[in-house]
């Protein structure tokens, strides 16, 4: 699962990777990009619902292993069809419908395999799985594009998609016990255990601590898609700052975001290890707090030391991502099992929902402060669009300290 995640989510910021020769070559703007990649998150976000709903139903193998597929060939697509603004926009939101049908039916798939005090450490491992492939999409697409080309950037990160398709189908297998729920008996023989227990989990013990998670979930998500987003430009532009040339900064600015990205891959391993032994609620709180106070500094370094910009980067880039296995943990904890993926398709949608404004207010912001420049990386007022990443986040620590205090905090692992 790991493996397939790693190689069926490197198309997801391809687009980023190459933006300064896509921007140059079809006359975008800031707020064009930013209506890109908030395009993206919308197909993500109307796909996650439904394709929850559907795997509690039809098994999440079958949801993840078509969904990759569909990714990969849409992501080709991309590569050679796209011909203005408006192709980009579509191509791009079709992408995300299909990107959508992956993540949240794949923790769901995972959690059948692991019991509660071991899933914050099963599920860190796949969030890292899916933070190296968004560092991998950044390096690869970078890389080829500043040699041969964005279109070439582009299609070398979705040839691996049909890999990660390969294993989903073939490789991959559903837990017993989500083989057992689609019989009949067997779903009637776990009905009765449940009832003979008493009620813990949602829907019997109330919303409240489901919510809350999903509420901190959301001020997370506003800050890291964002983040990761335009982080590729603005490392970019600082290049271009320091007396880099066009080649010379797209692959400079690529091989930084890809440091800055991957060092989040042991990050949320190690916190979600953390969050089985300390709980959920405390490392939320601790994690949220170390990425979002940078954010308010991180812009204002733009055209500074290099070595100082990418160091807190880095220290962003290691926090930002740190936590976000833990908020899906926490929701399997407190939901009956047999509305897991659909509570974790919710959450996708809500948390995902706030990725769609976050990127966009960006790139309106930049384009505010910097005026309508052809080509976002000659901005150099990005002290206020990161802090507005920081404002946003702080809902993740506030929510996390408010279902610390609520009895339903203890379904979690460790208590809280």
């Amino acid at each position: 699962m790991c493996i397939s995640m790693m190689l069926g989510y490197m198309p997801w910021y391809n687009f980023s990777a190459v933006s300064k020769y896509i921007t140059t070559d079809f006359g975008l703007t800031a707020g064009d990009m930013g209506i890109i990649l908030s395009a993206f998150q919308v197909g993500y976000v109307v796909t996650v619902i439904a394709t929850g709903w559907l795997a509690d139903r039809v098994g999440n193998k079958n949801v993840v292993a078509w969904a990759t597929l569909s990714t990969g060939v849409l992501s080709i697509m991309f590569a050679w069809l796209v011909r203005d603004f408006a192709s980009i926009l579509v191509l791009r939101l079709l992408t995300g419908l299909s990107a959508g049908a992956i993540y949240a039916p794949g923790m769901s798939l995972l959690s059948g395999w692991f019991p509660s005090n071991e899933r914050g450490r099963a599920l860190g491992a796949y969030t890292a799985a899916l933070t190296a492939a968004y560092a991998s999409g950044y390096l690869v697409a970078s890389s080829l594009g500043s040699i041969y080309g964005w279109r070439i950037g582009i299609l070398g990160t979705s040839l691996p998609v049909f890999i990660a398709a390969f294993i989903m189908f073939f490789l991959v297998e559903e837990s017993p016990k989500n083989i057992e729920r689609g019989n009949d008996a067997a779903k009637e023989a776990a009905k009765r255990q449940r009832n003979s227990v008493p009620a813990k989990a949602a829907p019997k013990m109330g919303y409240s601590g489901p919510v809350l998670i999903i509420t901190a979930y959301m001020g997370h998500m506003w800050e890291l898609y964002a983040f990761w987003g335009w982080v590729g430009p603005f490392m970019v532009a600082n290049s271009i700052a320091t007396g880099y040339g066009e080649s010379g900064s797209v692959f400079l600015g690529g091989l930084l975001s890809t440091l800055i990205i991957l060092v989040g891959v042991p990050a949320v391993w190690l916190l979600g290890m953390l969050s089985d032994k300390l709980g959920r609620t405390r490392t939320i709180t601790f994690a949220a707090l170390c990425s979002l106070v940078a954010e308010f500094f991180f812009g204002y370094l733009y055209g500074q030391s290099l070595a100082l910009v990418v160091i807190v980067g880095v220290w962003i880039g290691f926090w930002v991502i740190a936590d976000s296995s833990i908020y899906k943990a926490g929701l399997t904890e407190m939901v009956r099992e047999d509305i897991r993926s659909t509570a974790l398709g919710i959450q996708s949608a809500a948390g995902y929902a706030m990725t769609i404004p976050a990127p966009l207010v960006f790139g309106k912001l930049l384009e505010a402060l910097n005026g309508r420049a052809i080509d976002p990386t000659q901005g150099t007022s990005w002290g206020p669009p990161f802090a507005i990443l920081g404002i946003g986040a702080l809902l993740a620590p506030v929510s996390a300290l408010i279902l610390s205090k609520l009895p339903q905090a203890k379904l979690m692992a460790r208590k809280k």
